[in-house]
This record gives C-alpha cells, sequence and structure tokens, in this order.
C-alpha cells in the first residue's frame, strides 16, 4: 500500500469521529503552545538582558571597592575605602589596552525644584563616562574637566528626574535646582535610555563632579566605583586581569590575601543573568512537555480504542491479504497524523499567545525557528512512541478471531 493511500485512509477514519480527535488532539495542542511560549519568553528575556547589556556602554569593566576584613570579621561587599581617585589614574596611565575611565561615588538625595521635588540617585562621576556608556545628551552639554577640579556645583540631569522636577516642560537647562539644601546649577540633560541590566531605571539620575559630591556631601576622600572602558572587545578580560594586579600591588595586598575590591565585567554579568534565565526558561518547558506527555498517553489511549472498535475491519484487510506491517503502518500513521494537527496547531497557538504577553503584557518573547522545529519534532515522535504499542497490537491479531469479533 503506498504511503498516500495511508494517509488516505487514516485521515479517513480521524474523519469519522471529528470530536474524539479533536479531544485527543487537545492535549498535544496545548503541550507544544505551552513549550513555544516558555522557550519565546526566556528567548525574550535573554535578548532584553543582552540589549540592556549593551546599552550599558563599551566594553565596560566596573571596579567597585571591595570586602575587607578586620578581626576576623568579613564586613561585606562595599565597605573597603581604599578606592582612591590615583587609583583611576593609575589604571589610566599604566594598564595597556584602556581607553577611558571615570572615578565615581554614589548618593540618594531629596532634589528640589521650586515647589517639586524628587528622591532620586545623584552619581557622582568624571568627564569620561557619556564616552564609555555612549550616552549622548538631549540638551546643554556635560560637566568639564575644570569643574571636577574645582568640585563645581554643576549637573546633569536624566529625563525621569527632568520630568518629575520640570512637569510643565520647562527647559530646565540654565535652571538651578537643590539637592540637600545646596544649590546645583542643572546644565544638562540625558538622552533616555531605559532600564539597566539590573531592572533600574537609567534615566532616574542626576550625574555630578565626583569631587563635588565628596567634599560637599560625604566628606570623603576616597571613592566607590570605576568605571573602564577597554579600547577593544578583545581584550576586555586581559585589561581586568591588569587591573586586579595593579591595584593589588597599589594596596599593598599579599598572596594570601583576599582583594578589597572587585572587577567585574559586563560580560560576566550578562553571562550570569543569561544562565538564570535559560535555566528556568529550561525548568518552564520541561513543565510544559507534561502537557506533552499527557497528550501523547491520549493519543495511546484513543488508538486502543480505535483498535478494538475496528477489530473486524482489521481482521477483514488481513483476510484480503494485508500484511501485518500494513496494519502496523495505518494505525502509526493516525496517531501521527494527530500528533502532527496537534503540532502545528499549538505552534499558532503559541504563537498567539507569545505575541498577546508582548502586545497587552510588554513581556518581551521572541520565537526562534529552533524551537518551532524542535517543539514539531518532539510532537511527531511524541506520535510515534505512543502510537507503536496499539499499532503492533493491531497488526498482530489473528484474521480468524478478528472476523470473529462481536
Amino acid at each position: 500500500m503506498s504511503i498516500v493511500m495511508t494517509f488516505r485512509i487514516a485521515l479517513k477514519a480521524l474523519n469519522r469521529n471529528k470530536m474524539r480527535t479533536m479531544l485527543t488532539m487537545l492535549g498535544m495542542i496545548i503541550g507544544v503552545g505551552a513549550v513555544i511560549t516558555m522557550v519565546a519568553l526566556g528567548n525574550g528575556a535573554s535578548q532584553s538582558i543582552e540589549q540592556q547589556i549593551a546599552s550599558a556602554g563599551t566594553n565596560v569593566i566596573m571596579v567597585n571597592a571591595g570586602n575587607f576584613t578586620t578581626g576576623g570579621v568579613r564586613m561585606g561587599a562595599g565597605a573597603s575605602n581604599t578606592l582612591m581617585p590615583e587609583d583611576a589614574e593609575a589604571i589610566r596611565n599604566e594598564v595597556p589596552g584602556v581607553q577611558y575611565v571615570a572615578a565615581g561615588v554614589d548618593q540618594g538625595a531629596q532634589i528640589v525644584a521650586g515647589n517639586q521635588n524628587w528622591f532620586s540617585r545623584v552619581q557622582g562621576t568624571d568627564v569620561e563616562l557619556p564616552l564609555i556608556r555612549a550616552w549622548a545628551t538631549e540638551s546643554g552639554s556635560f560637566f568639564t574637566p575644570a569643574d571636577v577640579a574645582s568640585a563645581a556645583k554643576v549637573c546633569v540631569i536624566g529625563t525621569t528626574v527632568r520630568d518629575m522636577l520640570f512637569p510643565d516642560g520647562t527647559d530646565p537647562v540654565g535652571q538651578v535646582i537643590r539637592i540637600r539644601n545646596q544649590p546645583f546649577k542643572v546644565i544638562g540633560v540625558m538622552a533616555s535610555r531605559g532600564q539597566s541590566a539590573m531592572g533600574q531605571d537609567q534615566d532616574d539620575v542626576v550625574f555630578a563632579p565626583y569631587t563635588t559630591i565628596q567634599k560637599k556631601f560625604r566628606g570623603i576622600t576616597y571613592i566607590q566605583n570605576i568605571t573602564v572602558s577597554a579600547a577593544s572587545a578583545d581584550h576586555i578580560k586581559k585589561v581586568a586581569e591588569d587591573i586586579t594586579a595593579l591595584l593589588r600591588a597599589r594596596h599593598r595586598i599579599q598572596p594570601d590575601e583576599s582583594d578589597d575590591f572587585m572587577v567585574r565585567t559586563l560580560e560576566d554579568i550578562a553571562a550570569m543573568r543569561t544562565e538564570t534565565t535559560r535555566t528556568m526558561t529550561a525548568l518552564l518547558a520541561s513543565i510544559a512537555g507534561v502537557s506533552l506527555l499527557v497528550g501523547g498517553i491520549g493519543i495511546m489511549n484513543i488508538m486502543l480504542v480505535s483498535v478494538t472498535e475496528r477489530t473486524r475491519e482489521i481482521g477483514l484487510r488481513l483476510a484480503i491479504g494485508a500484511r501485518g506491517r500494513d496494519v502496523l503502518t495505518q494505525f502509526l500513521v493516525e496517531a501521527i497524523v494527530i500528533s502532527l494537527l496537534g503540532g502545528f496547531i499549538g505552534i499558532g497557538l503559541g504563537y498567539g499567545v507569545s505575541r498577546g504577553l508582548t502586545r497587552f503584557l510588554e513581556w518581551p518573547t521572541f520565537i526562534t525557528p529552533q524551537a518551532v522545529g524542535v517543539a514539531f519534532g518532539f510532537a511527531a515522535a511524541t506520535g510515534i512512541f505512543f502510537g507503536f504499542y496499539p499499532a503492533r497490537k493491531a497488526s498482530a491479531l489473528d484474521p480468524i478471531e478478528a472476523l470473529r469479533y462481536e
């Protein structure tokens, strides 16, 4: 019997019980749709993380004040006060492959403009930060080396801060705002960047010279972080290693002592977050795969019922010359057809749900051809696996006993 004829007979047999066929396919439809949706959510999250990491800057290396131990007690990350502005200059001048460097000191503060106020993050930094993060100003300009050297009370604000402090649309450039009751002149507004890789609003920020934050707010001489940009993506790992070696030497850290600073590349952060996302995606896809298993069991159950119902038909075919493998192929094809039809509909369902999540809930989703291929292949494999036993049982029937079956 030709394969085309086998498929025609299979479609006719399934068409005789439309409702039963649809209910049998339902488990496969839900399973494939769930797998497609879960993988699309995971891929969308990974893609979003990559975009957010890219938006943070070019070839960025973060150096943060780290842990230190006193009296056997580890004080935790950020507790060290050994990171100095001179360390930033040393990195700029002594580490090959470094392009830009910006020292940093952060401070949360209440900001007031007229009768409006807003609590935001005040980030003390250096003039090269916009170059590191490839972040342009929407209006005005960033502060200058002279502003840093003189600890000038000037600042550049993000669009979120602008919208909160100047809701009437007033141009903030040239206006005076108060940060912790100290007057600062707004000299620029940064272009909007949206959320960071950590989910923070990058536009909810005020940039000021780090020397101003040190002297006017914190009363300190050390810094909290150094943002570094490598000249080439190929050199990031080597530059990070050289920075570590330089700072250990400058801080006189012995070989058996731990660092009092932390050096991290954005690639490390991205890899960690992407791996977490992949793990969650695999977990969710595995849970969704249970629906495929249930759908496969449903196919086996219905095919066994079909074999029982069509026992006389099977006996008649065997009696007039059909071989056992012809009967096996016939029932196996029926199981595969149910799986593939369910797979097709499930792929459409998964695509529709993914688009709906993106449109109505603004969750990022991304469907890859590989995900569709794997889901479809799994549906076909499920049909073959769970359809083989009923098909084998049908092909093993004795023709005489089958013809006697009532």
